[in-house]
């Protein structure tokens, strides 16, 4: 299958740019929408890819939900406006750590869009064996995956919304049997978790984990970065090979990170404050377990 890579821009994860432009193009009844998809990262080494194809993106528009005149034609009053249909296929375990591919970018109506849909097909996993499971999709292909903008994504004339869908690998894909065996997999469930998050209200949470040898800080390939709010755990991630992390979508306030790794010491820092479309570096230096 031909992989489409993602470069990040669906905690599905909805983000809201607003930027101005020149001249009057504030009184337009048109705006401009871009869609752009992320991963929650999938903690599972047995796993090469998690493919999807999406072939159709459309978005309700709030205003308009309850204004369909049941004697008129139900396609010409629709509150849904297409916003993508073609296919772009996609290995999901590609986009984390800030990477993201961007599905939409065209103009659509001024107003506050509330729903947006994602159609799917073609879903399979790839283990690192080479062994292949198609997955069923239920409902995907023929109503679309609903995820719901909360708050409404509100696109004005002439600026540009810019929003964000995180697709949770990790919970998306459910391995039956035998999780740690590649023999002990029979298959799995694809039951889609998809977050939305509105950059405007939300921010990101990025640095390195890292420990020392010889005095010289190494950065740590596959630790495990845990965020929590309020006790509760919001999302979860990996460090690369240079031991960089990034997590996207993370709603203003304030968070406590745990840090793993096998053969070190777990790091807690508490009380890190997350600001609205910026970026918060936390970093971490982890002692080996004697």
């Amino acid at each position: 299958m031909k992989i489409k890579s993602f470069a990040i821009a669906l905690c599905a994860t909805l983000v809201v740019f607003i930027s101005c432009t020149d001249g009057d193009d504030s009184l337009s009844n048109m705006g401009r929408l871009i869609v752009q998809i992320t991963d929650a990262p999938f903690p599972h080494d047995l796993v090469a890819e998690a493919n999807v194809t999406i072939f159709k993106i459309d978005a309700r528009q709030k205003e308009h939900e309850m204004e369909m005149d049941s004697e008129t034609d139900e396609e010409e009053n629709s509150p849904f406006i297409i916003l993508m249909e073609e296919e772009v296929q996609i290995n999901l375990l590609e986009l984390t750590n800030g990477l993201t591919e961007r599905l939409v970018n065209t103009d659509v109506p001024v107003g506050t869009y509330d729903l947006i849909r994602i159609y799917v097909k073609g879903v399979n996993i790839v283990l690192t064996d080479g062994t292949t499971f198609d997955l069923n999709v239920p409902s995907g292909e023929q109503t679309g995956i609903k995820i719901f903008i909360k708050p409404g994504l509100v696109v004005e004339g002439g600026l540009t919304a810019d929003l964000l869908l995180d697709f949770d690998v990790g919970k998306s894909f459910v391995p039956k049997g035998n999780r740690n065996d590649f023999t002990g997999i029979t298959g799995f469930n694809f039951k889609p978790v998809i977050k939305a998050c509105n950059k405007s209200t939300a921010g990101t949470l990025t640095g390195v984990v890292a420990t020392i040898q010889e005095e010289v800080a190494v950065g740590l390939e596959g630790a495990q970065i845990a965020v929590f709010a309020a006790d509760t755990l919001n999302t979860t991630t990996f460090t690369d090979e240079a031991g960089a992390y990034m997590v996207l979508g993370l709603d203003a306030g304030s968070y406590d990170v745990e840090v793993e790794l096998e053969g070190y010491e777990m790091q807690t820092a508490e009380g890190i404050e997350i600001t609205a479309a910026n970026k918060t570096i936390q970093d971490f230096e982890l002692t080996p377990i004697p």
